[in-house]
C-alpha cells in the first residue's frame, strides 16, 4: 500500500489513565479503507482501552483522532457512530428471540402508515436486510426470518455487522476476538466474512490473541504491551515468530528457546 495514500482514521499521541494505572501511553493507529489491521498484545497490554477511546466509551486524556483527515471529538459511542465508527463486541449484543430483520434494524426501526397509524414495516427492513448482507457484507444468509438464537456463530457475526454497516456510512469496523469460542467451520465462515468486509472498501480492525487468524486476514499487525504501541508489521514481510517476540518483549531466538 501506498504510504502516500491518506488514511481513513488516525490516532496520535493518545494517552489514557485510570488513577495511576496508565493504561495507553502516547498511542497511535492507522487504518486505511480496504484493509485489515490487527491489534495483538498480551492481556493489559492497552489494546482494549485505544479502541474503547476509539469508539467513544472512553475520552482519551491527550491525544488527537482524525477521520478522513479532519479532526474527530469522541464524546460517546453515538459521535464515533456517527463518524461511521463501529465495534462489534464478543457477546455482539443480538435480540435472540428477534429475527435477523429485527437486530439488523435494532433502534432504527423503520415504520409505514396505514390509515394514519405507524405499523412497523417488517417486508421493507427484511428487504432492505437482504441488500446490505449481499452488497455491503458480501454474505447470503439462510434462515433470514427464524430468530437469531438459531443462527450459528458465523451467521450471528454476519448479522451485527450488518447492523454496524446499517447504523451509519460506515468506514472503519472494529471486532473484538471475532472468532472467539467458535468451532473451525464458524471460523473459517467468520475470517472470510472478514475478508468480504474489507474487499467492500471498509477498513477493519480486529483484536485477536490468535496469530494463526491474525495472519490469515490482516494486511498489517499492531503490536501493543504495557500501554505502548512497540511495533507495527505488514503480514506479507514478517512472522508469527517475530511477532510473538514483539508481544513477550524478546528476540524470537529467545522466545524459540523458551
Amino acid at each position: 500500500m501506498s504510504e502516500a495514500v491518506q488514511p481513513v482514521l488516525s490516532m496520535r499521541g493518545i494517552d489514557k489513565s485510570f488513577g495511576g494505572l496508565r493504561a495507553v501511553i502516547d498511542g497511535h493507529l492507522e487504518a486505511h479503507a480496504g484493509e485489515v489491521l490487527a491489534i495483538v498484545g498480551d492481556n493489559g497490554a492497552g489494546k482494549s482501552t485505544l479502541i474503547k477511546v476509539l469508539t467513544g466509551v472512553y475520552q482519551a486524556d491527550a491525544g488527537e483522532i482524525r477521520v478522513g483527515g479532519q479532526p474527530a471529538h469522541f464524546r460517546n459511542r453515538r459521535d464515533s457512530i456517527n463518524a461511521g465508527i463501529d465495534a462489534v463486541y464478543q457477546n455482539l449484543a443480538l435480540v435472540d428471540l428477534l429475527p435477523a430483520p429485527a437486530n439488523v434494524f435494532l433502534g432504527h426501526e423503520r415504520v409505514v402508515k396505514v390509515l394514519g397509524i405507524p405499523f412497523l414495516d417488517n417486508r421493507g427492513m427484511r428487504r432492505e436486510t437482504v441488500r446490505i448482507l449481499q452488497e455491503r457484507v458480501g454474505v447470503h444468509l439462510d434462515g433470514l426470518d427464524q430468530p437469531a438464537l438459531n443462527l450459528s456463530g458465523g451467521q450471528r457475526q454476519a448479522v451485527a455487522i450488518a447492523r454496524a454497516v446499517n447504523a451509519a456510512d460506515l468506514k472503519v469496523l472494529v471486532l473484538d476476538e471475532p472468532v472467539a469460542a467458535l468451532g473451525p467451520q464458524e471460523t473459517k465462515a467468520t475470517l472470510d466474512l472478514v475478508r468480504s468486509v474489507r474487499d467492500k472498501g471498509i477498513a477493519v480492525i480486529i483484536i485477536s490473541h490468535n496469530l494463526e487468524h491474525v495472519f490469515a486476514v490482516a494486511d498489517r499487525v499492531q503490536v501493543m504491551r504495557g500501554g505502548r504501541v512497540v511495533g507495527v508489521v505488514n503480514t506479507a514481510e514478517s512472522t508469527k515468530r517475530e511477532v510473538l517476540g514483539l508481544i513477550v518483549g524478546a528476540e524470537t531466538e529467545e522466545v524459540l528457546e523458551a
